[in-house]
């Protein structure tokens, strides 16, 4: 499954808007705060469906992208502490493997809260500096809906079949950069990759194992203060 974003472009829209600008100091003790878009692509490996089910019932999900930002503390001049902040996103499940082409199976909402901590490269005066995080992430996962596709491929005539996703801690990497444009403003680019695996239950009974590793990218226009 090929990893694409589509989020490139406004960061450097913004970088041709604003030139090079004026470089803006990240001391120890320096509060930033963003707010841009966020994408959150999962990578799927889909164990199979517990039976009954046909061999190879497998699943997988879209991306999800939402209005995000974030706040960012300078504990020295190199070390920071990052939140970013989004609303809940919603990812669609579909099926693969022998239930290709069923379409949607359901849909389910996740909010991932993260926290990283940061090595910002460079001097507190440069305009651009590169930084790496690693983070821990917990995963909630509410809100499901399942379809009548669902209801259909494990329990035909019956009830409704509903499911749940179990929410899970996991960690996260981080590689970004901020550029400084002019006092005070600031573009920040980040991506990360979450080493996340969970379950999903069925009412039916039946259960699976499922790889997300999503993969997330943020580009946002910021301030320090």
């Amino acid at each position: 499954m090929t990893t694409r974003f589509t989020l490139a472009a406004p960061a450097l829209a913004l970088a041709a808007t604003f030139g090079a600008g004026n470089a803006l100091a990240q001391y120890e003790g320096t509060f930033m705060i963003r707010g841009g878009a966020m994408q959150i692509k999962p990578k799927v490996q889909s164990g199979d469906l517990s039976g009954p089910a046909p061999t190879g019932s497998k699943i997988d999900n879209g991306p999800s992208t939402k209005v995000g930002g974030g706040i960012t503390l300078m504990l020295t001049d190199h070390i920071s502490v990052d939140l970013p902040l989004a609303p809940a996103f919603k990812f669609p499940i579909t099926g693969t493997g022998a239930i290709q082409g069923v379409g949607k199976l359901g849909d389910v909402k996740a909010l991932p809260a993260t926290q990283f901590v940061q090595y910002r490269m460079f001097s507190p005066e440069s305009a651009f500096r590169p930084y790496v995080g690693l983070g821990i992430t917990y995963a909630y996962f509410f809100h499901p809906r399942s379809s009548a596709q669902l209801t259909s491929l494990t329990n035909p005539g019956g009830p409704t079949t509903t499911f749940k996703v179990k929410s899970k801690f996991a960690p996260t990497i981080q590689v970004g950069a901020t550029y400084m444009i002019s006092d005070p403003y600031y573009i920040d680019v980040w991506y990360g990759k979450t080493f996340l695996k969970t379950v999903t239950t069925l009412s039916t009974g039946q259960t699976q194992d499922v790889t997300l590793n999503p993969r997330t990218l943020q580009i946002s226009l910021g301030m320090a203060l």
